[in-house]
């Protein structure tokens, strides 16, 4: 008993875990620094010449009077310009209309009443996986989303917060559609492979095939270990004696509302829609026409969707449950329908506190650079030797994935990697696009695994707020839920990429594996 209340007592609370980190890191960039720990890397200065410029990043201390003033100078910018706490309250909004108005659990309901509960968690985490298309706007809609659906299938919300997390990280390098983070790895790649060819080419659907099948076997491996790992571990969830009682029906009320919102949303659809399809009269407005690629026209910096994207997700939900809310009589007045906009946003101060020292946390570490160095170090483990396609796919895989531990980031990680690894495998007879490939395959295994993420705040936030335990949920419990989905993924997408070297398969359309 006594061991069990000194354990209770020691939990830290997540928020004093990022602030022990932000502590340590400025420590070990001072140790680090004072080492004078460096690394070079090359990368192309010139896309035409095809020059080397090589690139020396040191790791900067913040133990120092200059790294102190950094932090003091920045954090408020930094927290205020943190991209998932604008993105999080303003999609809260529109999930609150849904919410309050009952929008989603006459949806929810309707659709789940009669299905398997595996097939409810089968189809949440396959949303998740194909979900990369829409950037990371995912994170902040389906987790929160994801608690609901099992609130209201009376099951365990935190079954929805780890699966739905487990599919979104996986689903990072798993992108059976072209993406503009595909687009922005493949200009790298195609720089690297013109170090060795200046004619190599490759096209936006070259990966197809090798996706489609690993986005279905990650599917169903993390379907299979949430309902038969994670889920009978978890701490019960205790409802409300009130919500366990009801019987939730749907009366014609409920189905008119349904009829209502769903008429409204599909008008509002079809004509985003149209906004984004290029070439028809007046449409298009909503695109960068700046761009080559179409994907690249609708999610680029400087695009109109990409900037407005929350806006217009959030009112999309805002539409379908305040026309519920008409259509079923639950909303009656304007008083009802500013209710329900806030009702969401009630309780997350707590929230805001844990993306405040997020913020703090990932601006610090990444101004110390320790990310940038030891991604580097590992590329150049690459240049060792003369070693064989098979090895060499092996190395990368796993360096890729231990890097993505330190640097998240997709597009700067293979910035750094690109122009050392795909000569490398090129010369061993290995693709560029295979290259790619096994590059997204083995950040999709440790994206779940590093808090160094923006939007891992937003599933260490959901699981506070569903915990019913008196001592707070303890960071690193959080990463250790993911921890047996990034084994069973990594074990599934090696194999896939061993197997499709073996025989020799087509990655996709036009897309090979040896070269």
């Amino acid at each position: 008993m006594r061991k069990r209340n000194l354990k209770d007592r020691i939990t830290l609370d997540p928020i004093m875990t990022l602030i022990i980190l932000i502590v340590l890191t400025i420590i070990v960039s001072g140790f680090l620094a004072l080492l004078g720990i460096q690394v070079n890397y090359n990368t192309i200065a010139n896309d035409v010449t095809l020059e080397y410029t090589q690139n020396l990043v040191s790791v900067e201390s913040l133990l120092s009077l200059s790294g102190l003033k950094y932090i003091f100078t920045t954090t408020v910018a930094n927290f205020v310009s943190f991209t998932p706490l604008s993105s999080l309250i303003i999609i809260l909004i529109g999930i609150g209309v849904m919410e309050k108005s009952g929008f989603l659990k006459t949806a929810v309901t309707l659709l789940t009443k009669k299905a398997k509960k595996k097939s409810v968690t089968f189809v949440l985490v396959l949303i998740c996986v194909l979900s990369s298309i829409m950037g990371n706007l995912p994170y902040v809609v389906m987790i929160p989303l994801s608690a609901l659906i099992f609130i209201y299938g009376k099951r365990n919300p935190y079954i929805g917060i780890i699966s739905s997390y487990a599919g979104l990280t996986a689903g990072t390098g798993i992108s059976i559609l072209f993406t503009s983070i595909d687009s922005s790895l493949l200009s790298n790649t195609l720089l690297g492979s013109h170090i060795i060819n200046t004619s190599y080419s490759l096209g936006t659907y070259s990966f197809l095939f090798i996706m489609l099948i690993a986005a279905i076997l990650v599917t169903f491996a993390i379907t299979i270990i949430t309902e038969n790992y994670i889920a009978p571990r978890l701490p019960k969830y205790e409802f409300p004696e009130s919500e366990m009682e009801e019987d939730f029906t749907v009366t014609n009320k409920e189905l008119k509302g349904l009829v209502l919102a769903g008429g409204a949303g599909l008008l509002y659809l079809l004509f985003f829609i149209y906004c984004i399809i290029p070439g028809l009269p007046l449409s298009g407005a909503l695109l960068d026409n700046t761009k080559l690629f179409y994907i690249d026209k609708l999610f680029s910096a400087s695009s109109f969707f990409s900037n407005g994207f929350v806006f217009v997700v959030t009112l999309l939900f805002v539409i379908l449950g305040f026309f519920y809310g008409i259509g079923a009589k639950t909303i009656k007045n304007n008083k009802d329908l500013c209710d329900d906009l806030g009702h969401s946003i009630d309780g997350i101060g707590k929230t805001i506190v844990l993306i405040f020292f997020a913020s703090v946390f990932i601006s610090i570490f990444k101004k110390t650079n320790i990310g940038e160095v030891i991604t580097a170090a590992l590329a150049n483990i690459l240049t060792i030797g003369n070693m064989g396609a098979f090895p060499l796919i092996i190395i990368l895989f796993v360096i890729t994935a231990i890097a993505t531990l330190f640097l998240p980031n997709s597009s700067f990680k293979w910035g750094i990697m690109a122009f050392i690894a795909v000569p490398t495998l090129m010369d061993a007879g290995i693709s560029p696009e295979f290259t790619q490939v096994i590059f997204r395959f083995g950040e999709s295994v440790t994206m779940g695994l590093t808090p160094l993420l923006a939007y891992y705040v937003i599933y260490l936030a959901y699981l506070e707020r569903y915990n019913q335990n008196k001592k707070p949920i303890n960071l690193f419990k959080t990463l250790k839920y993911q921890l047996p989905y990034s084994i069973v993924v990594g074990i599934i997408l090696i194999s896939i990429l061993i197997i499709w070297y073996i025989i020799g398969l087509p990655i996709g359309i036009n897309g090979v594996v040896n070269i």
